[in-house]
């Protein structure tokens, strides 16, 4: 964020220099102007956007509570999967909650079992197998592991003490780090389906 006080008369560049207004272009200025007004309505779009879900959350976890409540039964309305139908069926709102999910150091465990595995498979191994388990463990840019293809793994059909003990190792380091809220709107098309009602820019 830009702390420097702009004297009257100057424009700041993107490297911090002062230009006198004079010698900004026209285009410059219709360019500048243009950007502004338009990333401002976009943040306003944006804060619109987070009140907009945090009252949608608010307002399905409170019907939750009171559908259960009828039943003599309390619970938290803000956990769990739900779908929310309309009375007629054309609008429907489904809530999710989705866990993002880490490995603890005993998937380092899991690895030195599957390397002994792979090692000893040496000559009889599927060689799609060592590329699958190759990828599996290998990081990204920031350092960490896809947890897809990792739990991808215990899908694998494999007899084998080292590997069974391996996959219980990855099950027993899988943590849930956080949980992400989501909430989707949909209206019901032509044919039965549900469309999107989407509120991704990109989408619309």
């Amino acid at each position: 964020m830009n702390t420097q006080t702009i004297p009257p008369g100057y424009w700041q560049d993107a490297r911090g220099n002062l230009v006198p207004e004079s010698k900004v272009k026209p285009i410059d200025k219709l360019r500048d102007q243009c950007v502004r007004d338009l990333c401002a309505m976009a943040e306003a779009q944006m804060r619109g956007l987070a009140k907009f879900k945090l009252q949608a959350m608010q307002d399905v976890a409170a019907l939750v509570t009171a559908s259960l409540e009828q039943y003599g039964v309390k619970s938290g309305g803000d956990k769990g999967n739900v779908t929310l139908t309309s009375f007629d069926g054309e609008y429907k709102i489904l809530r999710q909650m989705q866990d993002q999910i880490v490995f603890s150091e005993q998937l380092q465990g899991a690895k030195v079992l599957i390397d002994q595995c792979v090692t000893r498979w040496a000559e009889g191994a599927n060689d799609n197998i060592k590329v699958l388990i190759n990828d599996a463990f290998q990081v990204d840019k920031a350092g960490k592991i896809n947890t897809d293809r990792v739990l991808g793994l215990r899908r694998l059909d494999i007899e084998d003490e080292d590997w069974l003990q391996a996959m219980q190792a990855i099950s027993d380091s899988i943590q849930v780090a956080s949980t992400k809220p989501y909430i989707r709107f949909y209206k019901r098309n032509a044919s039965g389906g549900y469309d999107p009602i989407t509120l991704d820019l990109a989408a619309v």
